[in-house]
């Protein structure tokens, strides 16, 4: 298990993720001259997202996509993509280019793979990640009993982008999703997962010792996902 770092409260939290963050980024930049940065939806990044914004460095060089969207338009209160163009694409940040997960295609699958094709383009490698996690245990949209959960861990497939249907009998998710999958947190040059609250905290715990088959959590520590946890107990 990898050890979680704790931080005193929210703001030295939020610190901590963004600067790691933007480090990897920064050196990316300066060794390649581009970085892709992936990051997750929800309210729990916000703050992380609000303090890269401010970071000087040369955003214009820096892609900005998602882990995982829900396939709604950005007019939707429920879109990933109007969160981050609100919290991270502003400021400094708001020079680097956003490469969405949703397009208005026929079907979520279709959707996907305009997705997939667009990431490739932009290099097929993410240099920095931030995860959060659901109090099921999920990250992206990979949900311990979705009918997709299977492919999305599955180590040996290219990365790639997966659409992911609404759950049945009450199961998650509500609303269709694209997500990324394990291969591509596993190329990945740093991953965050940022978790906060003494839920959040259990959960991660209890994941981590769970069957790398069908919880993610511990699907990327089976998969050697290079995984830095930060964990605040009041963001």
């Amino acid at each position: 298990m990898p050890e979680i770092e704790i931080l005193a409260d929210g703001a030295r939290w939020a610190e901590a993720c963004a600067a790691r963050l933007t480090e990897t980024l920064s050196a990316a930049v300066s060794g390649t001259g581009a970085a892709v940065f992936a990051g997750a939806g929800g309210s729990t990044p916000s703050p992380v997202y609000r303090q890269m914004a401010a970071t000087p460095m040369d955003w214009s060089k820096v892609a900005v996509t998602l882990v995982d969207e829900r396939y709604v338009p950005e007019s939707s209160a429920d879109s990933n993509a109007a969160l981050m163009k609100r919290t991270l694409l502003t400021g400094p940040a708001g020079a680097a280019r956003f490469i969405p997960l949703y397009t208005p295609e026929v079907t979520v699958d279709r959707a996907a793979l305009v997705a997939a094709r667009a990431l490739a383009a932009a290099g097929g490698r993410l240099d920095a990640v931030l995860l959060g996690m659901g109090e099921d245990g999920h990250i992206c949209s990979m949900f311990p009993e979705s009918p997709t959960l299977k492919t999305l861990l599955t180590p040996t497939l290219p990365p790639t982008v997966l659409g992911v249907p609404h759950g049945r009998d009450g199961l998650a998710p509500s609303l269709e999703r694209l997500s990324i999958n394990l291969p591509y947190l596993m190329q990945a040059r740093r991953v965050v997962l940022a978790l906060t609250g003494k839920q959040k905290r259990a959960v991660f715990e209890r994941e981590a010792a769970g069957d790398p088959a069908t919880r993610p959590i511990a699907a990327l520590i089976a998969a050697n996902v290079p995984l830095e946890v930060l964990w605040t107990e009041a963001a």
